[in-house]
C-alpha cells in the first residue's frame, strides 16, 4: 500500500513537472551555457526599446535643451562643472582628440561585447547574473532617457562648448548620416558610456585574478568618463548617474536572485518532507 502510494506520488510528480523539463530544454543548453537564441532576443528587444526612446527625440528637443541648461546652472551653482575646462582642453590637442573620438564612438560596445562573449564561452556560471544586470542597467537608463532628455553639453557652442568630435575629422560623428538618424542625441543622462565601463570592469574584476587584467579594467571607466566629458558629450552628474545605474543594476540582479533563491526553497521542503514522512513510514 505504502510502495503504491509512492509511485503515485512520483507519476503525479512527473505529470505536474513535464512544462517544466519541456522549459528547461529550450532554455538550456547540455553544456550550462546560455542559448544564444535567447541572448540575441535580448540584444533585439533592448535595440527595438531604445529605437521607440529615439522616435520621440525630434518631439522633445526644446525640452532637452532645457534640461541642459538648467544642469549646468546646478552643477555651476555646486561648483562642481569641469566639463568646460576639460573640453577646451581636449580640443586643443588634436592627436588625442582623434583617440578619443573613435574611443567614444567604439570602444564602449567593443569592450563591452567581447566581455559578454567571454563571459558566455569561459564563464558561463557567472554569465546569466552579470548579462541580467547589464539588461537592468539598460532598463534603467531608457526610464531615465524617456522620462528626462537631455542635450549634451556640446549643444551650447555659446557657452563656449566645441564638438570635438567633428572638429577632429573623425570618419564617424554625430553628424554621419546613420547616426543623425538612429542615434539618441538626448539621452545624455545617465552616461551609459560609463555605465557600460562600469559594468565591464567589475565583470572582468570578478573573473580573474591576474593584477594586471586588474588594473586595466580598473583605469577603463575612468578613462571613459574622462572622454565622455572632454569630447562634451556628457555632464559630471551624467557620469555619476552612469555609475549610480551600474550600482542599481548590480543590486537589483543580486536581490531577484535571492529572491528566487529564497522561492526555490520554499517550493522544494513541502515535497522534501512529503519525502521523508513516506520514507519513515512502516
Amino acid at each position: 500500500m505504502i510502495c503504491g502510494m509512492g509511485t503515485l506520488a512520483r507519476e503525479e510528480e512527473a505529470r505536474r513537472s513535464w512544462p517544466q523539463r519541456a522549459l528547461r530544454r529550450v532554455t538550456r543548453r547540455r553544456d550550462g551555457r546560455a542559448p544564444l537564441w535567447i541572448e540575441l532576443a535580448i540584444i533585439v528587444w533592448l535595440f527595438w526599446l531604445y529605437d521607440v526612446i529615439n522616435d520621440l527625440a525630434p518631439l522633445r528637443h526644446a525640452l532637452a535643451l532645457a534640461n541642459g541648461r538648467s544642469l549646468l546652472q546646478f552643477e555651476r551653482s555646486l561648483g562642481i562643472d569641469p566639463e568646460l575646462t576639460l573640453n577646451r582642453w581636449l580640443a586643443g590637442h588634436a592627436t588625442l582628440a582623434s583617440f578619443a573620438s573613435y574611443y567614444y564612438f567604439f570602444a564602449h560596445a567593443v569592450v563591452t561585447f567581447a566581455v559578454l562573449v567571454w563571459l558566455w564561452w569561459w564563464r558561463p556560471n557567472r554569465y546569466v547574473a552579470l548579462r541580467t544586470a547589464l539588461v537592468i542597467i539598460n532598463l534603467v537608463a531608457f526610464v531615465v532617457f524617456w522620462r528626462y532628455p537631455l542635450a549634451p553639453p556640446r549643444s551650447f557652442p555659446a557657452l563656449g562648448f566645441l564638438d570635438v568630435i567633428a572638429r577632429s575629422h573623425a570618419l564617424v560623428s554625430w553628424h554621419s548620416g546613420v547616426l543623425t538618424r538612429d542615434a539618441d542625441q538626448f539621452a545624455a543622462m545617465p552616461s551609459l558610456h560609463v555605465a557600460w565601463a562600469l559594468w565591464s570592469a567589475t565583470a572582468v574584476w570578478q573573473c580573474t585574478r591576474r593584477v594586471a587584467i586588474r588594473a586595466l579594467a580598473a583605469v577603463y571607466p575612468l578613462l571613459t568618463a574622462f572622454i565622455v566629458l572632454g569630447t562634451g558629450n556628457h555632464y559630471l552628474l551624467d557620469v555619476l548617474a552612469g555609475a549610480g545605474t551600474a550600482a542599481l543594476g548590480f543590486g537589483a540582479q543580486y536581490a531577484f536572485a535571492q529572491l528566487a533563491a529564497l522561492v526555490r526553497r520554499s517550493r522544494s521542503e513541502p515535497r522534501e518532507r512529503a519525502a521523508e514522512t513516506l520514507t519513515a513510514q512502516p
